[in-house]
């Protein structure tokens, strides 16, 4: 099957978004830099958004080293679902539906 072109106000639309999502996309380099330098007060939580678990790594100083040290296996992941979610989210406000 051949593939379609795309009117250029389709385009234009689709390149909107994606330079959209682009500026919101989370990156996991940024979150473990952040992991290992401001982990144990919650702050690459605070990065990814996770406001009230971030708020109480900070108070229990990262669950007095346990959550932080179990967060690395679960850093990456969590900047994955983030980023899923803000894809769908910008895709959805564009009228887009998301192929990836």
């Amino acid at each position: 099957m051949e593939p379609v072109e795309l009117p250029e106000w389709e385009r234009l639309r689709v390149l909107r978004a994606e330079a959209e999502y682009a500026s919101v996309k989370k990156d996991a380099r940024v979150a473990y830099a952040m992991w290992v330098v401001v982990g144990i007060f919650g702050g690459h939580r605070f990065y990814l958004g996770d406001t009230w678990r971030s708020v109480a790594m900070l108070f229990t100083l990262g669950g007095l080293g346990v959550w932080t040290l179990v967060d690395v296996f679960f850093v990456g992941r969590r900047v994955r679902a983030v980023n899923r979610a803000r894809r769908a989210a910008v895709m959805a406000r564009y009228g887009l539906l998301d192929a990836h």
